[in-house]
């Protein structure tokens, strides 16, 4: 069993400059914890591999190709692979959440 406490993970560069931490990773599955201050944003990006996001704290916009919608706590969107996309805080509260892709990204994030 490997147990990791998800808030004392080291964080992680990425092209967003925001708040990454890696909290597990095999070839079949990666998962990272993404916090969002106010006013804070992921750039628009395409990943070559499904994902999907679940809200845990705070409320966003989620954007997937052309829909965008507000999304709060304990809400899972689903973002297909190749298809651009990004969250934003416009809130005043921090926006946290999982992204789960699968399986594994090797290729790098195509930011737009």
């Amino acid at each position: 069993m490997k147990i990791i406490d998800a808030l004392q993970a080291q964080e992680v560069p990425n092209p967003h400059d925001v708040s990454a931490r890696a909290l597990h990773k095999t070839e079949h599955v990666q998962v990272s914890l993404i916090t969002l201050q106010p006013g804070e944003a992921l750039r628009r990006h395409v990943t070559p591999v499904d994902a999907f996001f679940y809200i845990l704290q705070g409320k966003g916009m989620v954007e997937v190709g052309e829909e965008q919608q507000t999304v709060s706590s304990d809400t899972l969107v689903h973002s297909p692979a190749d298809i651009p996309h990004r969250l934003l805080n416009e809130g005043r509260e921090i926006f946290q959440f999982l992204v789960v892709k699968t399986p594994s990204q090797e290729g790098p994030t195509k930011v737009l």
